[in-house]
């Protein structure tokens, strides 16, 4: 009986020491099973790692599920590749060639796929950056809009006008972007109006400070300011600043205080300056000066 179980070890030990030549080195079946557990040790691993990196994002509210999936699935991805290279590594297996290969492979995709990884690692800062987020009213070339979703590559976004707008990452990380919800969604609606010179400036502000104190969306923590700006060609120019805390709302509001401006300002009749041009004739030359030749 021990003579059968000795046999049945000698022969479990030679096809375990059996050795066959992968990539010019030489590879025995126990090599393969300890690759074999490397990866199954990677995957758990990858696995603890996803789940705790989903928490945190759940948590901090870090993107939307599209895009926490598509972090995670690239996540596991490379961490399945660093734990296969060392698999390989720890059973002599030569992967000079296979980094060769890698390295021309990747800079052949980094030049052809250049804007897309910018976006890529641009969303990915937005993501953990949390400096724009979803709901965010921000401005970007001019334009005002409403974040709607952060992508892994671009940000769905929604203007005024209710278009949907697909933004770059990387347009959001390299230029300069207004943010009005950041910290708080305070905002100053300003309106400048030109009266005539003529006016009693004190009526003027008195009437602008009522027509400000008068709009029902203001905010009554904040005090409207009334500013003389300047002397212009053909007015006072003054300018009437009242605080919000709705930012998607402010070309209509910019409108409402207006509209309160010039009612206020015909109430107290002053009147609102207009562009004026004064021409002044010379009197007319009925004599040639001496010494200029006459005309025929």
């Amino acid at each position: 009986m021990d003579i059968q179980w000795r046999d049945i070890a000698s022969r479990i030990e030679s096809l375990f020491s059996a050795s066959f030549s992968i990539g010019g080195s030489q590879v025995t079946l126990a090599d393969l099973l300890v690759v074999l557990g490397i990866l199954v040790g990677t995957w758990l691993l990858s696995r603890g790692i996803r789940r705790a990196l989903e928490r945190f994002m759940r948590r901090r509210d870090i993107g939307d599920q599209g895009t926490v999936s598509i972090t995670l699935r690239i996540l596991h991805y490379t961490i399945m590749v660093i734990g296969l290279m060392t698999a390989l590594s720890q059973v002599n297996i030569n992967l000079s060639g296979l980094f060769a290969a890698g390295a021309v492979f990747a800079v052949g995709i980094g030049f052809a796929l250049k804007n897309l990884s910018e976006n890529f690692v641009s969303g990915i800062i937005l993501m953990f950056e949390r400096s724009i987020k979803p709901g965010d009213i921000v401005e970007v070339d001019g334009y005002v809009v409403r974040v709607v979703r952060l992508g892994i590559r671009t940000t769905l976004a929604r203007n005024r006008d209710d278009e949907e707008i697909l933004v770059p990452n990387s347009h959001l990380v390299d230029a300069t972007v207004k943010n009005f919800t950041l910290h708080d969604t305070l905002l100053r609606i300003r309106a400048q109006v030109g009266v005539e010179y003529s006016s009693d400036m004190s009526r003027v502000v008195e009437a602008l400070q009522k027509a400000a104190e008068a709009q029902p969306w203001r905010l009554r923590s904040h005090d409207p300011v009334v500013l003389m700006k300047e002397f212009g060609s053909s007015s006072v120019d003054f300018e009437v600043s009242v605080w919000t805390d709705d930012p998607w709302l402010a070309p209509r509001l910019r409108s409402q205080l207006m509209q309160g401006i010039w009612l206020a300002l015909a109430d107290a009749d002053i009147a609102i300056a207009f562009p004026q041009l004064d021409v002044h004739f010379d009197v007319p030359v009925t004599e040639t000066p001496s010494g200029l030749p006459q005309a025929s």
